[in-house]
């Protein structure tokens, strides 16, 4: 359950899905990564990294150790760009797990701050999930959505995910301490599950 503190800074946590009042006059094409786009990519997460309150990763993060997490151990990354070219959003994509677990996909997201709040982070949702389809994946899992990161829960609850799970106190936020984790999944197939 979340602390009155945790309810407040998830309103005040910024959305990447809903839409804003100013938002890109086009919408931004996604493409796949080139070894060029990373310093942009870095600089967008970066910040959101060193946070500490959405990605598990040490807010002290190497910057070589974050291009090896999101890039190099990756099945597959893209970039959102926007009119000018500029880098505004990334995803990876990867199994979930290992050998018997591998047809699950896992993903992650990034949105530069300036361009939150125009569905940027639901655009790159649903790439990921049509992604993961032709790659033969059959569910998409997330392993630990942050409870307090209430604009993302929203944000892939629309797009067809559904929460099946909570890890109490699974995640250490940087401002908030210890608060509760959600997994969230959603199946790309239909039929049995043989």
């Amino acid at each position: 359950m979340q602390s009155t503190a945790a309810a407040r800074w998830a309103r005040q946590s910024p959305c990447c899905c809903t839409p804003s009042l100013a938002p890109l006059s086009t919408p931004p094409q996604i493409r796949p990564y080139e070894p060029a786009d990373w310093p942009a990519v870095w600089a967008l997460l970066e910040p959101v990294f060193r946070a500490g309150e959405t990605f598990p990763h040490d807010p002290s993060i190497p910057e070589a150790e974050a291009r090896l997490s999101w890039v190099e151990q990756s099945q597959a990354v893209m970039v959102a760009v926007d009119a000018g070219g500029a880098v505004v959003g990334s995803y990876y994509l990867r199994p979930n797990s290992l050998c018997l677990g591998a047809h699950v996909a896992n993903a992650g997201y990034v949105v530069a701050a300036h361009c939150r709040r125009q569905r940027i982070g639901s655009r790159l949702c649903q790439h990921s999930l049509q992604a993961a389809r032709r790659l033969g994946f059959r569910a998409m899992q997330f392993n630990l959505v942050v409870s307090t990161n209430t604009a993302g829960i929203h944000c892939w609850q629309q797009n067809g995910f559904q929460i099946v799970g909570t890890l109490p106190g699974a995640f250490r936020h940087r401002q908030l301490g210890y608060v509760d984790a959600l997994v969230m999944v959603q199946r790309l197939v239909e039929g049995p599950e043989r």
